[in-house]
């Protein structure tokens, strides 16, 4: 047999070879993980998401050792230390160091909100939003403080909260170097030098610049101890009061009227619109 003879018939032993195994349909995924049954399309794939299940992380980032189990995983950690975001928005020009994290971001400008609240019926463009939300339905206060033991909805106020003992007081007056920890803290201070008196009282209408000033003069007129919103210095009699007053100040609409499905702030805001329904 020639050699070119021979190439020829080790090229149909070949392709009868080929054309003896099963035939894969498009789309097809034979490979499972016994672990959590995903599928994959080839066993190079499955094999690679096995190390997930492992436990074990061969790959680490040089400057702050956190591990991965794939090689691709460190890649795009390593992106935050290097500062490059090459994934912009068009709508806003943010920038991201992962497509995923920009399509994420994206659901902002789309005004889809595929998440909603099970309790009221709010919707969120991210996952994110929602937990965040649903926090206020638990009236779990998973965040404390080590040092006084006060407890937070959420890890960001948290963070603000122990500026207090942590003594850092970055924010000072350009006036008369006063430091002070929050920003609006010194917001409130700068109205002392300005000489707009904010502060009135609701019983004679004296005003004052400094809340504490106005709060002390309360004492005259209640005899009692004075409830003052910290995010706006209004003074109530009763904590209950003050209390009430505080869904002023927070975005969230909870309450929802089975009805028509207009929300609200607070219960009582909710009871009074619904009265307009049993009227008719």
């Amino acid at each position: 047999m020639s050699s070119t003879q021979k190439d020829q018939h080790e090229a149909r032993s070949q392709y009868s070879q080929e054309a003896d195994k099963p035939h894969r349909r498009k789309g097809e995924k034979p490979y499972s993980c016994d672990e959590c049954g995903k599928d994959f399309t080839q066993a190079g794939h499955l094999k690679s998401h096995q190390v997930i299940h492992s436990g074990v992380k061969p790959y680490s980032c040089d400057l702050c050792g956190k591990s991965f189990n794939r090689a691709g995983s460190l890649k795009r950690h390593q992106l935050i230390h290097s500062g490059v975001k090459p994934y912009s928005c068009d709508e806003c020009g943010k920038s991201f160091t992962q497509a995923g994290h920009l399509k994420t971001h994206q659901l902002i400008h789309s005004a889809v909100k595929p998440y909603s609240c099970d309790e009221c019926g709010k919707s969120f463009a991210e996952t994110r939003g929602l937990k965040n939300h649903q926090l206020i339905h638990s009236g779990v206060k998973a965040y404390s403080c080590d040092l006084c033991g006060k407890s937070f909805l959420r890890a960001g106020h948290l963070k603000t909260h122990q500026l207090i003992h942590s003594g850092v007081k970055e924010y000072i007056c350009g006036l008369c170097a006063k430091a002070f920890a929050r920003n609006e803290h010194l917001q409130k201070h700068l109205v002392t030098h300005s000489g707009i008196k904010v502060y009135s009282c609701d019983f004679c209408g004296k005003t004052f610049n400094n809340i504490q000033y106005r709060n002390i003069h309360l004492l005259i007129h209640t005899g009692n101890d004075v409830y003052c919103c910290d995010q706006c210095g209004k003074p109530f009699t009763t904590d209950a009061q003050l209390q009430q007053h505080m869904f002023s100040h927070i975005e969230e609409r909870p309450y929802k009227c089975d009805l028509c499905e207009k929300t609200f702030k607070t219960p009582n805001q909710l009871n009074k619109h619904q009265q307009i329904h049993t009227r008719k």
